[in-house]
């Protein structure tokens, strides 16, 4: 599992300087290599068929070696096609990998107190579409092994590079296993690229250039199986987790062996674009912090662009631009047609607009700017052919849905310019949930200001409004709230019940840790308790709960009580993973009179590994009364394309498309929580002698 990410563009830079000078330079001849019985005599590098140039790099460097016979390395290298996680059809259930494994098993790979305090060990964990992809990838290179001739096989992937005295290393290191296990035939598993995980694991030195390792490794990047190896692993399987975890179950019966060293290294130019399902469970204990792993995209740059679709019921265009870290406006088209100033007005704010009811002098003018570029899907209806015709070949795309579904990343991508990203091309929202629509009032025609007003803090992120749009929280419209339809859940928290579940965690901002010790009911309803009592590596302990399911739209409420004191925040929100979205309700001990509301958007379809943010949208409202004191209803009514938030049947808050994010779409859960900010000018600073304090929910309901 490889959690890290290059440090930043100089050090790219210098590293593939020092690459590219290595590559002239002779790496040396490795004995362990030859097509004697006892040599490896055949290399597979798994790579993926939309990665030409990975595949090129890794070939590039095995030519600077040599076998034992003085042939170059890559002469005895064969390409296996990765299996791609774009492919729906390949990361489906399959009798090879079982996709749901256990925090235990993690936990025995790398154990950590903190993940054992935050989840019991048998919590299921649900792999993602990138690691079942990774662990069928491997599969069929065993099975290639198993049913081919060579004794032993070097297994890469396309993202390594050998170190320096990888040559010396690995001869050394595969005599020695050699003769550890000449009764074998030659080790059946030997590692020459590992991470130790987390320094944690345990191992047995054989001598100089070997140990045993007992468990603790983490990547498959670069191994030798051996015929018999790869059949063992074959007959263990269904995978069950991510391969590399399942893989440290299988050292004993293997035999395994690793390099006291590991001799081959991953490139620090190019960051993993895999996605670990273990990553939120890590955040919630507080491990990692929330942007570990693989980011998402910053502000591409990649604007201006129009684009017009073929009017389907899904939205999978304007949001597969919003995945690549565009600012993506889209229309209904039957708006008031854009004159060439509105036009310059959107691409103030928006790096994309689609749809767009562009006049003639308006298209005239996108074409003739240089920096403009056309997308259109293939049957396109808005656009009449001498249009498309007229527009500039150079600047523009098809995007056709009729080939396969994994393709469709690749004419977009080419015409910005811009790295395909690993998840599937989104499927996209239905239109009438309106998710890109700016409904601000006044949005058409509004020029942005030069001198904004006084900032609020906003992300920097391609999901919210740019610095200078000068966005401000507006006063309520005063249009009536809709109807909240049917009640789906209510309880009085006097007592525990199903519908909401205390939770056991923590996350990175938090000083306090989640436990079921802090949630108490009685007949006023459910406490959460924050004390001076270290959990873990928290220096407080506190109480949480959330609904046992998710929800996509409704209205909200609880009656609150907000715990009193400095450095504490009542949360009361909606939030989900993989895309993060968030609406929030947080009440500040010390500022009782005010609340905070907040906003986190991240496109993509469900199971997108999106989740930048760490500021969010926030504002605060003035309350008129001090929310410490008594209970008081709180509501947050989130419907499509509108967010309105209510206290005591007042409205306090609301917020539209673009206001300034888009709207969250997808389901998520009820939460509620008593926590400590690291961030003192969140909350201020905690008083230790204060604790404990409780914060206190009752009457919860969730309306559909």
């Amino acid at each position: 599992m490889n959690l890290r990410d290059a440090s930043g563009s100089l050090r790219r830079f210098a590293f593939r300087i020092l690459r590219a000078t290595a590559s002239i330079l002779p790496g040396g001849q490795i004995s362990a290599f030859g097509t004697g019985k006892d040599m490896i005599g055949l290399i597979l590098i798994v790579n993926l068929d939309r990665q030409p140039r990975r595949w090129r790099r890794v070939i590039r460097e095995l030519r600077r070696f040599r076998t034992s016979d003085g042939a170059p390395l890559a002469s005895i290298a064969r390409r296996v096609a990765a299996v791609d996680a774009r492919d729906g059809r390949a990361v489906a259930a399959t009798a090879d990998v079982d996709s749901t494994y256990r925090i235990g098993d993690h936990l025995y790979v790398q154990p950590d107190a903190r993940l054992e305090d935050c989840f019991a060990v048998d919590e299921p964990i649900k792999m993602t579409r990138q690691e079942i992809a990774v662990a069928r990838s491997h599969v069929e290179v065993w099975k290639t092994i198993a049913s081919g001739s060579d004794n032993h096989v070097l297994v890469l992937e396309d993202d390594v590079w050998f170190k320096w005295g990888a040559a010396a290393a690995i001869s050394r290191g595969w005599r020695a296993a050699l003769r550890r296990c000449c009764a074998e035939g030659g080790p059946r598993l030997l590692y020459l690229s590992y991470a130790d995980a987390g320094g944690t694991a345990e191992r047995v030195d054989l001598c100089d250039a070997l140990f045993r390792p007992v468990r603790g490794l983490w990547f498959l990047s670069g191994y030798v199986l051996s015929r018999e190896g790869a059949a063992a692993l074959l007959r263990a399987m269904p995978v069950i987790g991510p391969v590399d975890l399942w893989i440290n179950y299988r050292f004993s019966e293997l035999g395994a062996l690793a390099l006291s060293s590991p001799a081959i290294l991953q490139r620090q130019d190019s960051a993993s674009d895999n996605a670990y399902s273990v990553l939120p469970y890590l955040t919630r204990a507080g491990i990692i912090d929330a942007g570990s792993g693989p980011m998402a995209p910053g502000r591409t740059g990649a604007g201006p662009v129009l684009a017009w679709t073929a009017g389907g019921e899904h939205e999978g265009l304007a949001m597969a631009l919003s995945m690549l870290g565009l600012r993506v406006r889209v229309f209904d088209g039957d708006e008031d047609g854009i004159r060439p100033q509105d036009l310059l007005n959107l691409f103030e704010v928006f790096d994309a607009v689609v749809d767009a009811p562009l006049t003639p002098d308006a298209l005239r003018a996108a074409i003739a700017r240089k920096d403009v570029r056309f997308l259109l899907e293939v049957n396109t209806v808005s656009r009449s052919e001498m249009e498309q015709e007229c527009l500039p070949s150079s600047r523009t795309a098809f995007l056709s849905h009729d080939g396969p579904e994994n393709r469709l990343w690749e004419p977009l991508c080419t015409l910005l310019g811009l790295a395909e990203p690993v998840q599937a091309f989104p499927i996209g929202t239905p239109r009438h949930l309106r998710v890109f629509r700016d409904d601000r009032p006044g949005a058409m025609h509004r020029i942005a200001p030069s001198l904004p007003q006084k900032p609020c803090s906003l992300d920097d992120s391609p999901w919210v409004l740019p610095p200078q749009s000068g966005w401000q929280p507006r006063a309520p419209s005063g249009r009536p709230v809709l109807p909240a339809g049917e009640r789906l859940v209510f309880s009085e928290m006097t007592t525990a019940m199903s519908s909401f579940l205390g939770l056991v965690e923590t996350f990175p901002g938090n000083l306090a840790s989640f436990s079921q010790d802090s949630l108490l009911h009685d007949k006023d309803g459910a406490h959460l308790i924050i004390s001076k009592i270290a959990t873990g590596s928290r220096l407080y302990r506190s109480g949480a709960f959330a609904s046992a399911r998710s929800f996509r739209y409704g209205r909200f409420e609880a009656e609150i009580k907000a715990a009193c004191g400095s450095g504490l925040v009542t949360g009361f929100f909606l939030h989900r993973d993989a895309p993060r979205q968030e609406i929030d309700v947080e009440l500040a001990g010390h500022d009782p009179r005010s609340m905070l509301i907040n906003v986190y958007f991240n496109p993509g379809d469900d199971g997108a590994t999106i989740g930048f943010g760490y500021r969010g949208s926030p504002c605060r409202i003035n309350l008129g009364f001090d929310a410490t004191l008594d209970f008081h209803l709180y509501a947050i009514d989130w419907r499509p394309g509108r967010i309105t938030w209510s206290v005591d049947g007042r409205i306090v808050h609301e917020r539209v498309g673009w206001d300034p994010t888009p709207v969250p779409h997808l389901p998520m859960r009820l939460h509620a929580n008593l926590w400590a900010p690291r961030s003192e000018e969140l909350a201020g600073r905690i008083d230790h002698d204060a604790l404990p304090v409780k914060a206190t929910f009752k009457n919860v309901s969730v309306w559909a």
